[in-house]
């Protein structure tokens, strides 16, 4: 074959399809699909994926590939063909499918220079750029940016006597350590000792050294020889030119866990219900069929366990398995679960590891060492070829959809390798998707129910606490009579508390008890929130940060007052309130260090606190046996968002939260403190049952035609002038609504629930849809033409099929 086909890394309307490259002759039979290679594209030389080869090329003549950046495909066969079917699900373009399979190390970085033209001499440059030019070599471009002449170098480009030149840089860099080994026979050692002179006395030692460590040949790292030899580098240095030893340097993976021991786990025997639940996922293994099962099981039934000896089968029959779980549950406790079972056989792949770790744990998947990867969303494209099960845990999480370009949902992903592979999907939750559960009830989905927990406990008793009744009481302190008489109880008995807090930061806003004033972002349409830690305000949009001002900007009075609880705060008034105790926060502030979240949940689990208090990321995951109380302190803080699913999050979250108390013999207490504890979404969790809040919140959607009666999709412009973001979008829904059919309920245009991020303006259009044949191509039509005719006057549209985020 000698002509490649190369999507090239240009994310942009135009570029979005494959371009010719003709194979030099030297790389011919090496280049494959799959591949990253370096073209030349415009004036520069950029990274693409090799998509396909053929014998000719459309056009007679071709620009040559410069050189491959791989020896082995990145993307295997079944990737490739998944990047495909990515860009039609979700709009993107191919190009962002590719780049979302594989780890960030991966993505290519370029470097710009610049060089004089061929036949140009410096005389010709203007006076102040002549001194970088001098003597024929390139001039990095940042050179040129810090000494502030881009302008004049601009207009030597122009007039062709200085030329760009971008050189692609692979950022993928394996890390290397230094080894040395002997280099002489094992007979002839004495003869070379006694050939060194009688004062090298410690070159004798560390020859003698050698030859006991690493007999076999093997290689001693060099840190660790000076260090048991209590010697110096100068010392090995004379050795290696002696030519006694040889020093080579040997390529290792970087180990996020390389100082813990995983202690070896077993598997337990099943109950009942896990028996029942496991069998039809086995048979379907043995079968090498493709089926997608909902494993619907209350809080601590034993879903791990199914998981793990699930894989196990999947193992002994010689294939792979990929387990997800939400990015906030890949609490160590889950990868312990993992690796105590599967040791080495795992990879674990999540936000929390550097840029290099995870592109060695990608490489260990990628070179067949291991056979589970366990990880976050982005996990469920790892490179296995022989993929046996997929599981997803909690699937009902949103962290499941990527929110940027490719708009994915893992769900889907894996769903579409489970069919590819012929092999069983798993979905497990408490708290099912209200998606998943109708087609689970609709016979889609496989439904396996486990509604005892394993050591057949009770669920934990919950007390809902009005806080409008705790207000006319006269408790003004944002802990609930019945909260705080608990908390004592649990201190005095040595018994842990989990307090869940829905908001990060200190409290949420700063308004003026006078006139009502609230700070707000200049550039977006949010409040500012307070964070005690740097006593400032701050956006969590667009991170514009200002200092608390000590009087109200728009009536200058005093009263400009904090509204709103945080973390912070809360630990505050416990610490005033109850002194002895221990606590322990986790919000984003304090666990934003590496290794932090585990260090916390460790000290926790060691008994090291009596309160562990936190915000999302305690809800999910957490078995610690002397958790005997979970405090919710504001329920409601979800209920109010415009967001069609605001009932099915609160109901998830407030049952999830309630499973971490009583797991094991003691039993657990959950007290729920809301303002409107009359809500279903509420009332039903508090007596944890989903099958009661499932048929009511379907009433709610069939009523407002949501999903899963609808399938929805959301367009959001946005643009710097307000009037231009209306007038297109009242056009471009126009353009839609003309070519769908009348079954179709659009709405909008309107404001986004935030208007103005960034001081852009952002308007909305919501489809809603059961059977729409022309959406495909009516939205692509839409990217097409509003993209090309807006985007040079600073328009953006973005699409968003099936969307979690709505504001």
């Amino acid at each position: 074959m000698n002509v490649a086909s190369v999507i090239v890394d240009v994310p942009a309307m135009q570029t979005d399809r494959t371009y010719d490259y003709s194979i030099p002759d030297e790389w011919k039979g090496s280049i494959v699909p799959g591949m990253r290679v370096v073209v030349p594209f415009g004036p520069r030389k950029i990274q693409g994926f090799v998509i396909e080869l053929k014998e000719k090329g459309e056009v007679s003549k071709l620009k040559s590939i410069v050189e491959p950046m791989d020896l082995i495909p990145v993307l295997n066969k079944e990737l490739l063909a998944l990047g495909s079917w990515l860009t039609e699900k979700t709009l993107c373009f191919k190009i962002s499918a590719f780049q979302a399979m594989l780890p960030a190390a991966m993505k290519a970085k370029y470097e710009k220079f610049l060089r004089l033209e061929e036949g140009r001499n410096p005389g010709e440059l203007h006076l102040s750029l002549q001194r970088f030019f001098q003597d024929g070599k390139e001039v990095s471009w940042n050179a040129i940016e810090e000494s502030g002449m881009l302008t004049l170098v601009h207009k030597e480009v122009k007039n062709g006597s200085v030329e760009v030149i971008y050189r692609v840089k692979a950022k993928g860099n394996k890390k290397t350590v230094r080894k040395l080994y002997l280099n002489v026979p094992i007979d002839q050692v004495d003869e070379v000792k006694d050939g060194l002179p009688p004062q090298a006395s410690k070159q004798k030692q560390i020859i003698e050294y050698m030859l006991d460590a690493a007999p076999g040949g093997d290689g001693i790292l060099a840190s660790a020889l000076t260090e048991v030899m209590a010697t110096t580098s100068s010392t090995i240095k004379s050795l290696v030119h002696k030519g006694i030893l040889v020093e080579k340097n040997v390529e290792v993976y970087r180990d996020p866990f390389e100082n813990k021991t995983f202690e070896k786990t077993f598997p337990l025997s099943l109950t009942s219900q896990q028996e029942e639940a496991i069998r039809p996922i086995l048979s379907t293994i043995d079968q090498e069929e493709h089926h997608t099962f909902l494993l619907y099981g209350v809080t601590g039934s034993g879903k791990t366990e199914i998981y793990l000896q699930s894989i196990q089968r999947v193992l002994e029959e010689g294939k792979e398995a990929i387990v997800l779980v939400p990015e906030i549950s890949l609490t160590p406790q889950m990868v312990h679960r993992f690796k105590g079972r599967f040791g080495d056989d795992v990879a674990v792949l999540h936000s929390g590891l550097s840029v290099g770790e995870k592109y060695d744990e990608w490489r260990k998947i990628q070179r067949k060492e291991v056979k589970v990867v366990v990880g976050a969303r982005s996990a469920v494209f790892a490179p296995f070829e022989n993929i046996g099960i997929i599981i997803i845990d909690e699937e009902h999480e949103t962290s499941y959809k990527q929110e940027e370009n490719p708009r994915y949902h893992a769900r889907d992903v894996a769903i579409y390798r489970g069919e590819f592979h012929q092999c069983p999907v798993i979905l497990g939750s408490a708290t099912p998707s209200l998606e998943s559960f109708a087609r689970s009830s609709k016979g889609v989905y496989g439904l396996l129910t486990l509604d005892k927990r394993m050591n057949d406990g009770p669920l934990p008793s919950v007390d809902i606490v009005d806080m409008r009744e705790e207000l006319r009481k006269g408790n003004r302190s944002m802990f609930s009579t019945n909260l705080f008489e608990k908390l004592q109880g649990r201190l005095e008995k040595g018994e842990q508390t989990v307090l869940f807090l829905n908001r990060r930061g200190h409290s949420s806003f700063i308004m003026c008890r006078d006139c009502g004033f609230v700070l707000q972002c200049p550039n977006c349409d949010i409040s500012l929130t307070y964070h005690r830690f740097s006593n400032g305000m701050k956006c969590h949009y667009c991170g514009y940060e200002e200092g608390v001002p000590s009087t109200c900007p728009e009536c200058t009075s005093e009263h400009i007052r904090y509204f709103g609880t945080g973390t912070q705060k809360v630990e505050e008034e416990l610490t005033k309130l109850l002194p002895d105790a221990r606590i322990i926060r986790m919000d984003v502030d304090t666990t934003s260090r590496k290794g932090s979240h585990e260090k916390l949940l460790t000290a926790f689990g060691e008994g090291k606190a009596d309160i562990l208090l936190g915000t999302q990321m305690i809800a999910k995951g957490l078995d610690f046996p002397n958790i005997t109380l979970v405090g919710v302190l504001s329920a409601d803080t979800m209920l109010h968002l415009p967001d069609f699913r605001a009932a099915e999050k609160t109901f998830q979250l407030l049952t999830q939260v309630s499973g971490r108390a009583g797991r094991h013999t003691l039993p657990g207490e959950v007290v729920i403190q809301t303002y409107t504890p009359e809500h279903y979404s509420i009332e039903l969790a508090s007596n944890h049952d989903y099958n009661r809040f499932y048929q009511q919140e379907m009433m709610m959607r069939k009523m407002g035609s949501y999903p899963p009666f609808y399938y929805i999709t959301l367009i959001t412009l946005s643009h710097e002038d307000l009037m231009k973001v209306v007038d297109i979008s009242e056009k471009m829904t126009a353009f839609i609504r003309s070519k769908l059919s009348d079954t179709t309920i659009i709405l909008g245009p309107v404001a986004s629930p935030i208007p103005r991020i960034k001081n852009r303006y952002r308007y909305q259009c919501l489809i809603k849809y059961k059977r729409e044949p022309n959406l495909g191509s009516t939205l692509k039509t839409v990217l097409d033409q509003f993209q090309q005719q807006y985007a040079s006057q600073g328009l953006t549209i973005s699409i968003d099929v099936n969307p979690y985020m709505m504001m």
